[in-house]
């Protein structure tokens, strides 16, 4: 049955955002300001309270405003009424999510996926897991570059909505996009996930190279040849060329590993200057989901034969395999080859 594109384009009128972090509360935020009613939940007290009573994520993003039209709640069946679900926990977290999700969900409620990463043993990428949890759920991919504060204090920022269904992708903008806060359609699944899960794996190699001050053109050089890499893995797993290189693939990986405002590149430069993993983690209440899914990207990079060395010097240095030097020295041994390569 084809739908009017009056019903294809008239926005979900109640928006749950099932995720208390920083991007959760940002995007709960942007759907807040686009005049949703928006219900955030988290399983952390102190964020539903400050929410409800303070308008604020006091742990996840102090100081910003919320909107008048996000409430949070704890209880993930209340939360799961809602018309539209924005899932935005932690990559690795994703399953245990939807399982909870599944007995509560409304039913032909849609499920955006916001988290970048792959499965760790499983290698599955999160619309994978959508599918082997809740297959009735009609799926789409949020992503792009954008720093939660930023979006959330409303400044201008753009972004990748996938679907495999146009008219979805084009309702769920018309629900969550604002002049600010501008999604574009596209209906590569893959390339969405696959753009978002690599970058943040190379942003903790730009990091590294940042804490050992070894300068901006390596920084440059690193964000080249990991959108090289980025690329054929994306390719190889059916993405397509246009995806990759735009918002959820070339432009967040620029944004991301251009600023220490990024978990990841933050952490890679905390382990650049010296500092061990488990210290820089204690310290941390976000995870950095570069480090989470590195292994995950180069388990994936084998299993469809590509090759993807600074995805795995990254893997190694994370798991204390090598130390940063020694992957240094192993990149820059690696034989000259044609740039195309």
């Amino acid at each position: 049955m084809k739908h009017s594109v009056a019903e294809t384009e008239a926005p979900f009128p109640s928006v749950a955002v099932l995720g208390g972090g920083a991007w959760g509360t940002a995007l709960a935020n942007v759907a807040g300001a686009a005049g949703r009613k928006v219900l955030l939940w988290a399983r952390e007290p102190e964020v539903v309270e400050g929410v409800n009573q303070d308008r604020e994520n006091p742990l996840f993003l102090p100081g910003v405003p919320l909107n008048r039209n996000v409430a949070a709640t704890s209880s993930l069946a209340e939360a799961a009424g809602s018309d539209l679900i924005l899932a935005v926990p932690p990559a690795q977290h994703m399953r245990s999510l939807l399982k909870g999700l599944k007995p509560h969900l409304k039913p032909g409620a849609p499920i955006v996926l916001c988290a970048k990463g792959v499965e760790r043993g499983t290698l599955a990428l999160m619309t994978d897991v959508l599918a082997e949890e809740i297959p009735e759920a009609a799926p789409a991919v949020l992503s792009g570059p954008g720093f939660a504060k930023d979006v959330a204090r409303g400044l201008p920022t753009a972004t990748t909505i996938a679907s495999p269904d146009e008219a979805l992708a084009e309702r769920i903008v018309a629900t969550i996009g604002l002049p600010t806060f501008r999604p574009y359609v596209a209906d590569d699944l893959v390339g969405a996930e696959i753009g978002g899960a690599v970058k943040n794996v190379i942003a903790v190699g730009c990091g590294v190279a940042e804490g050992r001050k070894l300068g901006d053109g390596a920084r440059a050089a690193l964000i080249t040849r990991g959108f090289a890499e980025l690329t054929r893995l994306g390719l190889a797993m059916g993405a397509k060329a246009e995806t990759l290189s735009g918002l959820c693939g070339l432009g967040d990986l620029v944004l991301t590993c251009c600023s220490m405002t990024s978990r990841n590149t933050s952490l890679g430069a905390a382990l650049g200057e010296g500092r061990a993993l488990k210290d820089i983690l204690a310290e941390r209440r976000s995870v950095a989901e570069g480090a989470e899914s590195a292994p995950a990207v180069v388990a994936l990079a084998a299993r469809h034969g590509v090759e993807m060395p600074i995805c795995a010097a990254v893997d190694a240095i994370v798991a204390g395999r090598i130390s940063i030097d020694e992957a240094i020295v192993a990149l820059l041994s690696r034989p000259f080859k044609a740039e195309r390569a």
